[in-house]
């Protein structure tokens, strides 16, 4: 990490953020218009979230059902020390962790793995236990969702 101070998105940049997630395709001149700003705003300001690391990606959502054949799990990672600001960027960038939540107890985070097979699972495993600062974690498969 650097030592600049932790950049706090304002309205404008969480309204953008907003507009993204309902449609990450949207182009510049769409969110000006949703926004009522300019267009040279709103690519400034896209700019300044994805270097500062508060937009790590673009990226799809497809339905619930539309991977059935992929392997999803919960990993509750255990952190050491005071790395944990690292840690969490690090994960952030595994593709296949869809999310990542802070947590209580042993634990302190938990990720959301999908991943497109055993063996690409079996990967993502040994990735995020080869992080320095991962001191230790525990995976369960999600078999079905009931």
């Amino acid at each position: 990490m650097t030592g600049f101070a932790k950049f706090i998105p304002d309205d404008l940049d969480r309204r953008i953020i907003g507009h993204l997630r309902a449609d990450g395709r949207a182009s510049l001149s769409k969110l000006a218009d949703a926004l009522g700003v300019a267009r040279g705003t709103v690519q400034s300001r896209l700019d300044r979230l994805v270097d500062t690391g508060t937009l790590l990606g673009f990226t799809i959502r497809v339905r619930d059902d539309y991977d059935d054949l992929s392997v999803r799990a919960v990993m509750m990672i255990e952190i050491t020390g005071k790395s944990t600001t690292e840690v969490i960027r690090k994960l952030r960038g595994i593709v296949e962790i869809r999310t990542l939540h802070t947590t209580n107890g042993n634990w302190d985070l938990v990720a959301d793995i999908h991943a497109a097979s055993l063996s690409e699972f079996d990967r993502v495993l040994r990735q995020v236990r080869m992080i320095e600062g991962v001191l230790n974690s525990e995976t369960s498969l999600l078999l079905s969702t009931v």
